[in-house]
């Protein structure tokens, strides 16, 4: 199961994230899926989902991400992306900056019956929060 597993995650990454197909979120993950996010984020089910990368996307209207690494044992699969792209709308009532940043994501999946039931992810804000002005880097 791990390497079907792990097909799952790069189809992911490439058709759901960088390709914008979000109705594919359906296929991909089971009816009771669960987002745990930065911050204590909790997101339920596909439409949550769709609602949470379609606030990024509109953020980062070019946003892709390049995937570096997936690696899987069991029912979990651990996928490593940087992602890429200008701000060009609102985010976090950060209003458009113009600039470009490049962001680490570590995903950790678990799955049930062949479906992403549950993402544990880390998003590299702080370094998204320098990269657009909104907080200085240390000295």
């Amino acid at each position: 199961m791990s390497e079907q597993n792990k097909a799952v995650i790069r189809r992911f990454w490439e058709q759901v994230f960088n390709g914008r197909e979000l109705d594919r979120i359906d296929a991909l993950v089971t009816g009771d899926y669960a987002y745990h996010g930065p911050a204590g984020l909790e997101i339920r089910g596909a439409a949550g989902s769709k609602q949470f990368l379609g606030t990024y996307f509109r953020a980062f209207p070019d946003v892709k991400v390049e995937i570096q690494d997936v690696f899987g044992e069991g029912d979990k699969v651990v996928s490593r992306v940087i992602g890429r792209g200008t701000h060009r709308g609102e985010l976090m009532g950060i209003p458009p900056t113009g600039k470009q940043i490049a962001i680490m994501v570590i995903c950790t999946n678990r799955f049930e019956g062949g479906k992403i039931a549950e993402d544990w992810e880390l998003i590299d804000l702080f370094g998204m929060m320098q990269q657009l002005g909104v907080i200085q880097q240390p000295s």
